[in-house]
């Protein structure tokens, strides 16, 4: 580890955390009496979606994220449980161990946990997700909540 101001390579722990994103480290560099916060987290295996079209594409959360936002767009759910929601899904993917999921196995397992947070927001991600071609689309969602 190099120290950030003067480059040093030596350098001694002063804390040590645990935190969600991995461990964090307080060090002061031996030589110039500075200190600086060093991070070490686990690397995640890639993980590729299969899209309808059957391209693959790295899976990428923040995909997720926008369109989550976009469905609770205006309601009352807070931001953090938006983002725990994404979090949960990507997790549940990592841990079944593959490395291709179905685009289509991801939306439906957050048309899933959608709905059990807010209704509207689970209608307004399924008009988008199943491509609702006109009003009746809507409506045979809706009775079928």
């Amino acid at each position: 580890m190099n120290c950030p101001f003067c480059g040093d390579t030596k350098s001694k722990v002063t804390n040590k955390r645990e935190s969600p994103d991995g461990i964090r480290r307080r060090r002061e560099c031996l030589k110039c009496q500075k200190r600086y916060t060093t991070y070490e987290a686990v690397s995640k295996p890639d993980l590729y979606v299969i899209k309808k079209d059957k391209t693959r594409e790295p899976f990428n959360i923040s995909k997720i994220q926008k369109g989550l936002d976009r469905a609770f767009e205006k309601r009352p759910i807070s931001k953090e449980k938006i983002d725990n929601l994404a979090k949960e899904v990507e997790e549940q993917f990592r841990k079944i161990g593959k490395k291709e999921v179905e685009s289509k196995k991801i939306g439906e397992l957050l048309m899933k946990k959608i709905k059990k947070l807010d209704k509207i927001a689970y209608v307004r991600f399924a008009s988008v997700y199943r491509e609702f071609k006109d009003i009746e689309d809507f409506k045979n969602q809706l009775e079928e909540l």
